[in-house]
């Protein structure tokens, strides 16, 4: 049977995610079992292992090639980038029809990106996201990156962006080095920051330079990651971007259906019988997912307070509206 450094080491490679040493170590404890005369036991533990080794190959070919975990970027990266490992899935997200359909096709061919290739064709893998904020933008790419199973890495512009000529530069080769080296989703948030349009009134001759090579590294990549920039003020970025990128996604403050969809899954676990959603939903007028979703929470938790398990129609619609009038 397993001895106590054989059930310590499945634990360690468990939790650093080194599944060949943890199959290997299984494999020994099963021939341990076998010599100790517990062969139906070690028999049983070899088929498993081999049945799970399976598997895990079968979603590799679906997924492609499982990424190397990268779960603190080291040296100068670690200035730069921020990696998580998103659960979250597209059908999390409340998406209009033509916005989910257009994500639907980044995913498909992403998922038989190796047979588009072969054509001579390239994969959708270059994405400007562009639309107000609080409306999916940052959670789009953590859905592509939960849907893909890949690391999503957020790309830090405090720490990229610099005041000394030359080094904003020196640091994006690096962004764009990972990019190459690990797959990934690779999210630029706020990235108007890093292309606002040249020739600008505040535009000074670091920001064009860091521009340029932002273009030319974007145009010479061909990596198997996902590029992503995320952006609230569309006006401001430099016209040259938009042919850099596969893909233009639009988003926008939500419909009536959707600002419903929103309210009725955050609202999912407590007693809505006496909501009227449309009249809910035209207190919502104007405001983000995020902004509704907010006022959402602020009316669950009060009905909590109160100990009660309905949320109130006059709350949740006072909620709404509170966020809307923080607008003016």
């Amino acid at each position: 049977m397993a001895t106590a450094d054989q059930v310590k080491a499945l634990i360690r490679c468990h939790a650093a995610g080194d599944d060949a040493r943890f199959y290997a170590i299984a494999m020994q404890v099963a021939a341990q079992a076998a010599r100790s005369g517990h062969s139906k036991f070690a028999q049983e533990l070899r088929e498993l292992v081999d049945q799970v080794k399976a598997k895990a190959s079968a979603i590799e070919s679906v997924r492609g090639q499982k990424p190397v975990p990268l779960a603190q970027p080291r040296g100068e990266l670690a200035g730069l980038l921020t990696v998580a490992y998103p659960k979250t899935r597209l059908v999390d997200m409340a998406l209009t029809a033509p916005l989910r359909a257009r994500l639907d096709r980044v995913l498909v061919e992403q998922r038989q990106r190796d047979r588009i290739r072969a054509h001579g064709f390239v994969p959708m893998r270059k994405l400007l996201l562009i639309g107000p904020p609080g409306t999916g933008k940052t959670m789009t790419g953590a859905a592509l990156a939960g849907e893909l199973g890949i690391p999503l890495f957020t790309i830090r512009l405090d720490g990229l962006i610099t005041k000394y000529m030359g080094e904003t530069a020196a640091k994006l080769r690096l962004v764009f080095d990972a990019i190459l080296s690990t797959r990934g989703v690779y999210l630029f948030d706020e990235f108007d920051a890093l292309g606002s349009e040249r020739g600008s009134k505040n535009d000074v001759g670091e920001i064009r330079r860091v521009l340029n090579s932002f273009l030319q590294f974007l145009e010479q990549d061909e990596s198997d990651s996902l590029v992503i920039g995320a952006t609230n003020h569309v006006q401001l970025l430099d016209r040259a971007l938009f042919r850099r990128f596969d893909a233009v996604v639009e988003y926008t403050l939500p419909t009536v259906e959707i600002a419903i969809r929103v309210m009725k899954a955050r609202l999912s676990l407590l007693d809505t019988s006496g909501i009227d959603w449309a009249c809910a939903a035209k207190a919502s007028e104007g405001l983000s997912h995020a902004e509704i979703t907010h006022a959402c929470e602020q009316a669950a938790k009060n009905a909590i307070l109160e100990q009660s398990a309905a949320v109130r129609e006059s709350e949740l619609v006072c909620a709404l509206e509170e966020r809307r009038g923080s607008h003016a």
